[in-house]
Formats: structure tokens, sequence, C-alpha cells
């Protein structure tokens, strides 16, 4: 059940319904939205609901035997055996024929041959988001940030909450279960910042996601060599903004119907694109699996900004290394993450010798540090300068590696560069149209942000009529401009 169909609106409708008139009545409206997210979760395939349940009480009862335990070392057995089950689970779907293919690949080359094991495995949709808040939910209550459920309804809805079931975004146990004990408040402002943030995901899903893909980016990636290289050019740029529209579309949308059913979400995508430097992007693209693996991943291995050795910089690059394989079981994943993981080590290491530098130069100096760090103020222009730059290389490395994560095979992205830096042939397929949606979903990275929340607030005291109006209009005008049907999202497949 994809969200901007006809389906879901009947569904959330009735679910919307049935909420707010248990609002008072907290089990009753605990169990509503729990059968909802199963029926949502089995509308796709109902033999994974099995898989989803166990996974929702093997972590309830992890939980309960962690806190339990005033032995710190059962604690942390029981916390990694936890980890351990989690993860095995989501690697045998996963990445077992990913791993058996290499295995396969790798005795070929040696020159043994060995019959497989291949298993026809499905990819449960949305198993790696609800693993992710599993593992999450037993870590805090192992370091002591929150206390275990008693009751397993309300872990299971937790987990299995239909609006972030399947892509996100990632939410902690923390945040999320303390507003089940309350009784939820439905505001003019909760109302009209929800429909405009779902407003705002059915317009870059529908239209700008799906042009950019069907008119640009699907017949490039079919068959690059044949290309022109402006249009490659052009193809990776679209194919960054397609992946962000595509997502936070979904976040966008999951987040508003959390808020109309009276709970809130934090934000997943803060203008990614207008960052200056690789830090900042990974501090506001897809915020709530970057900062699930800064605290569960990065963290863990002792990575911290104190340590300025070579510990840091191994952790940042296996932390994204292991985010790009989180992606998906193919090479380019890998070699995406990879990618981002050696220059993110590349930046950190020049700013710290720069501020080595810096400091070691006010030291030297005969006028002083304050002296040294008065005349070294940029003017307005060193410092426009400056901040392009470092826009225009970050963006550039972003769109660079995302033909990896883009590419099924790493033949195709091979051929996609190649053909890109032969600079000859023609554009047959860059419009004006679709110049036009890459330039403007990028321009919009450059406004001030919270504009959904500042919109929301400036019409919510607007007669219900002219709200309606509005909101309904702009739902016939992404009907009028967009396609026929809905293509699943992106990020569905990992």
């Amino acid at each position: 059940m994809l969200f901007p169909t006809p389906q879901f609106a009947l569904f959330f409708f009735a679910v919307f319904a049935g909420a707010w008139l248990l609002r008072t009545k907290t089990e009753p409206r605990k169990l509503l939205l729990l059968a909802a997210s199963y029926f949502f979760y089995g509308f796709w395939d109902w033999r994974f609901m099995a898989l989803l349940a166990g996974s929702s009480l093997f972590n309830w009862g992890a939980g309960l035997a962690v806190a339990s335990s005033n032995n710190e070392t059962t604690r942390y057995r029981l916390v990694v055996f936890s980890t351990i089950v989690n993860l095995g689970v989501l690697g045998v779907f996963k990445y077992y024929n990913f791993f058996i293919d290499s295995m396969t690949d790798l005795t070929l080359a040696l020159g043994i041959q060995r019959d497989m094991p291949f298993l026809e495995i499905v990819l449960p949709i949305g198993i790696s988001f609800f693993t992710f808040q599993g593992i999450s939910y037993v870590v805090d209550v192992y370091r002591r940030q929150m206390k275990p459920v008693v009751s397993p309804i309300d872990l299971a809805l937790y987990i299995s909450f239909f609006p972030q079931l399947v892509a996100g975004p990632i939410v902690r146990a923390s945040y999320f279960l303390p507003q089940l004990a309350k009784a939820p408040v439905l505001t003019r402002a909760a109302v009209t910042f929800g429909f405009l943030l779902i407003l705002n995901g059915i317009l870059k899903k529908t239209v700008i996601a799906h042009y950019l893909a069907v008119d640009l980016i699907d017949p490039l990636f079919a068959n690059p060599s044949q290309a022109s290289s402006l249009d490659l050019l052009f193809g990776q740029y679209a194919y960054v903004i397609q992946v962000y529209c595509d997502f936070s579309a979904y976040s966008d949308i999951a987040i508003g119907a959390a808020a109309l059913l009276g709970y809130r979400f934090r934000k997943n995508f803060d203008r990614p694109f207008g960052a200056t430097s690789l830090t900042q992007l990974w501090q506001r693209w897809h915020i709530s699996l970057s900062t699930w693996l800064r605290d569960y991943l990065y963290r863990p291995l002792r990575g911290d900004k104190r340590d300025a050795g070579w510990r840091m910089y191994r952790n940042m690059f296996l932390t994204m290394l292991l985010g790009g394989l989180w992606h998906g079981a193919n090479w380019t994943y890998v070699i995406w993450g990879a990618i981002l993981g050696m220059t993110l080590v590349i930046e950190r290491s020049v700013k710290l010798r720069w501020h080595d530098w810096q400091t070691s130069r006010a030291r030297l100096s005969s006028l002083g540090a304050a002296a040294v760090s008065g005349t070294a103020t940029p003017t307005p222009a060193a410092a426009f300068f400056a901040a392009f730059a470092g826009w225009f290389i970050t963006f550039h490395v972003f769109t660079l590696a995302a033909v990896f994560f883009r590419s099924p095979e790493l033949a195709t992205a091979t051929s996609y560069f190649h053909a890109m830096f032969a600079f000859q042939g023609s554009s047959n397929l860059l419009t004006p149209f679709i110049l036009a949606l890459i330039v403007g979903a990028l321009a919009v990275h450059f406004r001030p942000g919270n504009g959904i929340e500042r919109m929301a607030e400036r019409i919510r005291d607007w007669p219900a009529l002219a709200l309606g109006l509005m909101l309904g209009g702009g739902l016939l005008l992404i009907e009028f401009i967009g396609p026929e049907g809905v293509s699943p999202f992106i990020y569905f497949q990992f």
C-alpha cells in the first residue's frame, strides 16, 4: 500500500476516525493502531507479519531481561546476544545470497568449483528499519537511558507504527513511547502542519522524482555508453535530486500522518544540498539513520571528537562503509560508502591540520593569539568564496559517488563515468522542463529552514473552508501535473 494512492487515503481516513474516537481510551486506541499497522504491513505480504511480530516480542523480552539483571557482565552479554540475533535475521534475509555470490566468485577465481547453497529469499519490506529500532530500544535500556516497557503491545506498536514502518524515519523508543502514555490532542496547528507536509511529500514524489527518473535517469543508466556527456553530467545531478525528493517525500508523509494522529516525529531531512561540508551534509541527510549510526556504531567503536588519532579516522571510515552496506547487498553500495567514508576522513584531517596550524601561528606570533586571530578575520568576499568552494566540492563528491549508488553493477558505473568524461555527443534527453526541475529542487535547499512550520503557523487561523480549498486545490494541481499511478519508493528496497 503506497502513500499517495486512493487505497491509502481510505485506509488512513478510517484509522484517523477510529483513533480520535478512542482518544480518551488509551489501551483500545493502541490496539486499533497496532491492528491498523499490521494490516498496512500485511497488505504487501501477510506472510511476513509473523517476522514483524517475532522481532517485536524478542526485543520486548530482551529489554525486560537486560533491565532485570543487576550484574553488568550479564547485562552486557544479553545486549550483545540480542544485537547478534537482530542482525542475524537481517543478515539472512538481506545478505545471504550476496555472501554466497561473493564466495562463488572467489572460488572460481581460485580455480575451485563448488556447488553453493543458493536460496530464493524474498527481502521483507522495511526489515532494516524495524530491526534498527529494535536494536536501539534494547541498547537504550542497557544504557539506562530509558526503562523497559511492561506491555508487549507498547513495543509492538512502537516497532510497527505504520507511518514510518517500511522506510523510516528511524524513531527512537525514548522519544515515541512516552507519547503513547498521553492522551493525544489534535490542534489546528498539528492539522495544518500535517496536511502541508503530506502535500509537500506528494509533490516531491509524484512530480519531481517521477519525471526526473522516467525522462532522464532511467534511460541514462539503462545504457550510459550511448548517452551524451552533457546528459550524463546532468543525470548525476538529477539522480541525487530524485533520491532526495523520493525519500524525503516518504519522511514528509510519514511525519505528517503521525502528526494527524497526534504524534510527533523529528525532522529527517534539512536542506542537505545546501551543506558546505560532508560532515554538515550528513547532519542534514537521513538524520535518523545518521544519528543512529553515530550513537550505536561510531561511538561504541570509541569514536570521539577529542580523539584526533588514527582510531577516529578508522571508526569514521568503518561507519560509512557499513552504512553503505546497510543500503543493500551489492558491491556498488560498499564502494559508495567507502568513497564517502574516505572523503570524510580527508575532510576531518584537513580541518584538524588547519586548526593546528592556526594555533601554532598564534603561539609563535609576537603579536599574540588575539592579534593574529583579529588579522585572520576573512573579508565577506573571502568568506563567501570559502563557503561556495565548500558547497561545490561537497555537492560534487556526493553526486559522483551517487553514480555507484544508482548503478545495478560496477560495469554500469564504469561505463557511466567513461562516457561522461569523454566530452562528446549532443544532448538528447535534457529538456527545459527537466532542467527547471533540477535547478528549482536544488534552489530550495538555500532557503531559510523550517519553511513548512512557518507556513503552517501563518495559515493555521484561516477559516476551515479556506484551508480546505487551498489543500484540496493543491492536491488537484498535483494530480493534474503528475503521471498516472505511483512507483514504489526507492528506500522500500533497503
